[in-house]
């Protein structure tokens, strides 16, 4: 309800500041909490461009607006996985790098990465881990297993990820897979897994479990680094671990949609977010992993924090690949899972 309030409040503003507005328009579609306060007004402030900008929760309710309706948005921030599918299906402009000079400010280890191997595509806006966050003073030890959300000593103090590829990925990392299986025997295997941990599960939630979390409602979470980071920052109780068996390292990056209605605009958008000061900005307030090297230089301690930064090198990660025709394996699957839970 107060996301609806929320969105509603920034509606009407939207409506009423365009009023005899006769600037271009740019029109962005984010991640909730995924931008610092003051960077859109920025953009607007310094190139003349007003900017409409709307959230999503999850990639498919991101593709599934744009593949299905006539809604048109000039930059999106999908993830890694959604990035290589949008471009087999001929979804996404290739971009004019000429034109985002700031590319430059991108480390060459977040370059040339499997779903746009010759960065024609994306540019990098964050990237991290999936793990759990845990509440030191609600549990027996730390976890170093994903198991520990399947531990009945923590029944209704655990929170789930409401995203399929997540939820069904670290389950299949916890049976020895890899989250990219797709094997009949090993994704009955997580289904069931899934489950099975049902009656343990305070709630399955996406954005919520920040606010939980700070507010010592549940032991363990599953979460993106990036929130572990937002929350251990108002409650020093928490902590945030990657699992002994792996995990999910993803990449949410910046992309010019096929129907986009102001290419050129959105190539200043991202420029401008690829900028040293506004990547640092973004970083810091949103707590999710820089891949700019000149931004993290400029967040001091905050650049160094070892659940955004950890020695990637000590852990089996994996990146989400696209599922191509065989999305409808896990979409069915992911249904059959939410409805023997009652979700």
């Amino acid at each position: 309800m107060k996301k609806f309030v929320l969105f509603l409040a920034l509606t009407l503003a939207v409506l009423l500041s365009s009023c005899g507005d006769d600037r271009e328009v740019l029109k962005v579609y984010n991640w909730g909490d995924y931008i610092a306060p003051g960077v859109i007004d920025q953009f607007e402030e310094e190139n003349n461009i007003r900017v409409i900008y709307e959230m999503f929760e999850t990639n498919e309710d991101m593709y599934t607006k744009i593949k299905n309706s006539n809604n048109s948005y000039d930059v999106i921030f999908p993830s890694d996985y959604m990035i290589e599918r949008m471009i087999d299906e001929d979804m996404l402009c290739e971009l004019d790098m000429e034109a985002i000079t700031n590319y430059g400010n991108i480390d060459g280890e977040y370059k040339n990465l499997s779903f746009d191997p010759e960065n024609k595509y994306s540019v990098p806006y964050t990237w991290g881990t999936v793990g759990i966050l845990y509440n030191k003073t609600m549990i027996e030890e730390a976890p170093t297993s994903w198991g520990a959300l399947w531990d009945e000593r923590y029944k209704d103090n655990i929170i789930m990820m409401n995203s399929q590829r997540d939820a069904i990925g670290i389950t299949l990392k916890y049976l020895g897979y890899s989250l990219n299986e797709l094997s009949p025997d090993a994704l009955a295997q997580a289904k069931q897994k899934l489950i099975d941990q049902s009656p343990l599960v305070l709630t399955w939630v996406v954005d919520e479990v920040k606010d939980k979390m700070i507010g010592g409602e549940a032991a363990l979470a599953l979460v993106y680094a990036g929130d572990a980071v937002y929350c251990k920052g108002y409650n020093e109780d928490l902590e945030y671990a990657i699992p002994s068996e792996g995990s999910n390292i993803f990449f949410d990056s910046m992309c010019i949609p096929k129907n986009c209605g102001n290419k050129a605009a959105a190539e200043k958008f991202i420029n401008f977010m690829c900028r040293a000061d506004i990547a640092a900005a973004n970083a810091e307030y949103i707590g999710y992993s820089s891949p700019s090297s000149p931004a993290r230089d400029l967040m001091g301690e905050a650049g160094k924090d070892p659940t955004a930064y950890p020695d990637i090198t000590k852990y089996d990660l994996e990146i989400f690949s696209s599922l191509g025709d065989k999305t409808k394996i896990y979409d069915e699957l992911w249904t059959e899972i939410k409805t023997s839970m009652g979700m």
